[in-house]
């Protein structure tokens, strides 16, 4: 395993997805996904150009955050509202809120570190029982409630994809989660405003690139496979 080989590839396979899409590669974002892995591995990642780094769980932000280089810190994983207070003055961006409830709770820790915390929505758009996120109908619910925040900024939309072998069988997906992010899009308010959209994870993420993504969180695809006996 190979991490400078590996993100090679990737960047290399950024670029033209999004040159596909008619963007360049500056308009993309790459979240290296860091899930299990050593702050070893991440701060080499970061030496080689990586600036974003996303951790799933809120406890591996808390144990590694001192050990690793400079960079910015992503919470890409479902997060308790029990476990905001670990990550609330750690990471630039939380991608996974889905209720009310979590984003209260991170607007009444972000007020105690008197910083304004930066959300995306999840969305459940394949409507999968086993995954987290809301359903498209709900999304203005929680965007009006949004506006009503001092110490949150919805900043975009995240999903999960289903897992598949064939990256088209989720285009349907990216595509209605593009048009979720347009049409919200146009909302004029101060604290939401849709710049990402987070969707593609190493499987399928040029299918994301070319299909509207301008955020996407890649793992193993530049760190090589999970160790899950340290989870």
């Amino acid at each position: 395993m190979n991490i400078a080989e590996n993100l090679k590839e990737v960047e290399k396979r950024i670029t033209a997805a999004a040159e596909r899409s008619g963007r360049r590669r500056d308009d993309i974002t790459l979240v290296a996904v860091t899930k299990t892995h050593p702050a070893e591995m991440m701060n080499e990642a970061i030496d080689l150009g990586v600036t974003d780094i996303g951790e799933n769980k809120p406890q591996e932000v808390r144990d590694k955050y001192e050990y690793v280089k400079p960079v910015k810190w992503h919470l890409i994983g479902h997060l308790q509202t029990n476990k905001v207070k670990y990550i609330i003055d750690k990471v630039c961006l939380i991608h996974s809120v889905d209720s009310v409830k979590l984003m209260d709770e991170i607007e009444r820790q972000a007020m105690k570190h008197d910083l304004i915390m930066d959300i995306l929505i999840q969305v459940n758009i394949s409507g999968e029982e086993t995954k987290s996120g809301i359903r498209p109908e709900e999304l203005d619910t929680l965007l009006e409630h949004a506006g009503a925040l001092n110490h949150v900024r919805v900043t975009g939309l995240m999903t999960i994809a289903p897992k598949t072998d064939n990256p088209n069988e989720n285009i349907l997906h990216f595509d209605n989660m593009r048009k979720l992010f347009v049409d919200r899009s146009r909302i004029i308010c101060d604290n939401i405003s849709m710049q990402y959209l987070s969707m593609g994870m190493s499987g399928d993420y040029e299918t994301a690139i070319e299909h509207g993504a301008n955020m996407v969180r890649v793992g193993s695809a530049v760190f090589g496979a999970r160790d899950y006996s340290k989870m």
